[in-house]
């Protein structure tokens, strides 16, 4: 029997990149996609608590003998309400539990400080929390149509190693690609530090003093001369794989930072 994988993504179930996710996976496994039924870039970990959420059916295609089954639905949810739903109202129907969670194709860069904006990472990442490995995949271009292709053959595998080897609980692997035509190989890296800045635009409304602001920026690098990082791998034509934990304590201050009358 194969294996079951669950995607999602931030930009809708249309979107190419879902679309070329799932052509690049359904060799490997029966594929359940549920996704937001449009663009909810920016979302990061965001749920929805204050209207009711709807999901439909979209499409159901059957298993052949070299390609899985696939079941897609699209949520009126963000990514995380996505995932919730496949995990509390979907799989259960199924009887079935996925081996693994991939979330995109994104149509945009996932990198670095832009991982803690990223509805992509923040479907991936509710996926661990419910004890699943999740792997999210971006391709650093935003356009509609961008060309997905080169990604598939280094998804395959990406994801048939975690198939076959897991991952530890409560992490995830942001994997992000160059927008190249090919890459020169993949490096295992850490996350870059980095910041948005610049990042509020003001502009008045016509025939109007009133203002109003638009959201944008421009990405500064604080650490631009390391090597080790995943900017400079998707800088230099690499696929950037960084793997994430889900625990964000600090160590060190965990064992040094004190305050007077603290136990522990």
């Amino acid at each position: 029997m194969r294996p079951l994988i669950l995607l999602s993504n931030d930009d809708g179930y249309q979107a190419q990149g879902i679309n070329a996710l799932i052509e690049s996976l359904r060799p490997l496994a029966d594929l359940l996609v549920v996704a937001p039924d449009g663009p909810r870039s920016g979302n990061s970990g965001a749920i929805t608590s204050l209207l009711p959420l709807y999901n439909r059916l979209v499409s159901r295609s059957e298993a052949t003998d070299t390609l899985g089954s696939v079941e897609v639905y699209a949520c009126s949810g963000t990514p995380v309400d996505c995932v919730k739903m496949a995990f509390n109202i979907l799989l259960p129907r199924l009887g079935r539990t996925p081996a693994l969670v991939a979330s995109g194709i994104n149509h945009g860069d996932n990198s670095s400080v832009n991982n803690f904006y990223s509805g992509t990472m923040g479907a991936a990442s509710e996926a661990a929390l419910q004890g699943v490995p999740a792997v999210g995949f971006s391709l650093c271009n935003e356009h509609a149509h961008a060309d997905f292709s080169p990604c598939a053959p280094y998804i395959a595998e990406i994801v048939a190693k975690v198939l076959r080897e897991g991952l530890p609980t409560f992490s995830t692997l942001n994997v992000n690609f160059p927008n190249t035509p090919e890459y020169r190989g993949v490096r295992v890296c850490r996350m870059a530090r980095s910041r948005w800045v610049k990042e509020v635009a003001e502009s008045l409304r016509p025939n109007s003093q009133k203002p109003h602001y638009w959201l944008t920026g421009e990405p500064l690098e604080l650490e631009p001369e390391a090597t080790d990082t995943d900017r400079w791998a998707l800088a230099h034509g690499y696929v950037a794989v960084t793997p994430q934990t889900l625990d964000v304590t600090h160590y060190g201050l965990l064992k040094d930072w004190k305050l007077d009358g603290a136990e522990g």
